[in-house]
């Protein structure tokens, strides 16, 4: 077993550090196949015939009723409420299953990848930017994992692989760090439980964010249009409502966790800066963020606001949040500017 020991006298196991970059390379290339499975099975996906006809009243693909453009919200229900969601295409199953094995086999891969960084530097593997985005995107496809098995919803995957894989590339190659030691100021048992809240509730949101990219490309088809490239792009998405309820329902279970983890933060800013606030270009983006998707469950909810609306809500909030978890410690200096960039 090969070691190497750092300036700051703590060991690195350098084979378990090579194997977690074999394991996160192997993932990626996995991923990469995922995509194309889906996509293949999201361009073949054929709507059998019976069910455009009982998907009339729900909204269904290529179909349009009275006010479907900005249908008005009302109280949510369960997501099985239209069966949408069980509508499976006529001819290409194998595609969606084989993108759903590659999806999992890849999913080990990068938890593997994380685990073993962890191991190789015997302390959590999240110390980084680039073990920050190796976390949350693996915590945003496990949110995929459970939420988008059924057979119209895994039509949502290349959505959620598309962003997934940018993240994980511009992760690998542009923030890669060597497996090492943090910083001193890292060095605490808040690490593990802040940035761990944070990172499930921003997986999460990434399934809300991308729900509402389809509706809004639901809803963006014209009345009447069932021809040419923008209805053989969303023909094979769900309906909206079932598509407004997946963004509804994963929101609310994120909303909390991450503000817990902005709650959590703080208290671990006062007992390493001495304040629980500072305004931090950090803090302030997560606040933003935090008030923008509050906005978003109040409109969501309020009798008379347009859904459509909502969902552009919805989005500015995941644009701040990406910009804030991903790219904020790279184009700003702050207090939390632990990117491990050199």
């Amino acid at each position: 077993m090969i070691t190497l020991t750092l300036a700051q006298g703590m060991p690195v196991n350098e084979a378990l550090s090579t194997y977690s970059d074999l394991a996160f390379r192997s993932a990626f290339g996995i991923y990469a196949l995922a995509l194309l499975a889906s996509m293949i099975y999201y361009a073949g996906f054929r709507v059998p015939k019976a069910s455009e006809k009982e998907l009339v009243g729900a909204g269904g693909p290529g179909l349009t009723r009275p006010g479907f453009d900005d249908p008005v919200l009302t109280e949510s229900t369960s997501l099985t409420d239209t069966g949408d969601e069980d509508r499976a295409s006529a001819g290409s199953m194998r595609w969606a299953r084989i993108a759903q094995l590659f999806v999992m086999v890849a999913f080990v891969l990068q938890a593997a990848a994380l685990l073993l960084r962890g191991l190789a530097t015997d302390r959590f593997p999240w110390g980084n930017m680039y073990e920050f985005i190796l976390a949350t995107t693996l915590l945003g496809v496990g949110t995929g994992l459970v939420f988008l098995r059924k057979p119209a919803l895994q039509v949502a995957w290349p959505f959620v692989l598309v962003p997934v894989l940018a993240l994980l590339f511009f992760g690998g190659t542009h923030l890669y760090s060597e497996a090492a030691p943090v910083v001193p100021a890292l060095r605490s048992y808040w690490l593990p439980i802040h940035v761990s809240i944070i990172s499930l509730g921003s997986g999460i949101f990434l399934i809300a964010g991308v729900a509402s990219v389809m509706y809004l490309l639901r809803v963006w088809q014209p009345q009447g249009a069932e021809h040419g490239w923008g209805a053989r792009l969303v023909r094979p998405l769900p309906n909206a409502d079932t598509l407004d309820r997946l963004a509804y329902r994963t929101t609310v279970i994120a909303f909390p966790i991450f503000g817990v983890g902005v709650l959590l933060g703080a208290v671990w800013a006062e007992s390493a800066w001495g304040r629980f606030w500072g305004w931090d270009p950090k803090e302030t983006a997560s606040f933003v963020s935090w008030v923008l998707y509050a906005g978003y469950l109040h409109a969501r909810a309020t009798s008379g606001w347009g859904a459509k609306k909502a969902a552009w809500i919805n989005l500015a909030g995941f644009s701040v949040l990406i910009f804030n978890l991903f790219f904020i410690n790279i184009v700003v200096s702050g207090l939390h500017s632990y990117a491990g960039l050199t």
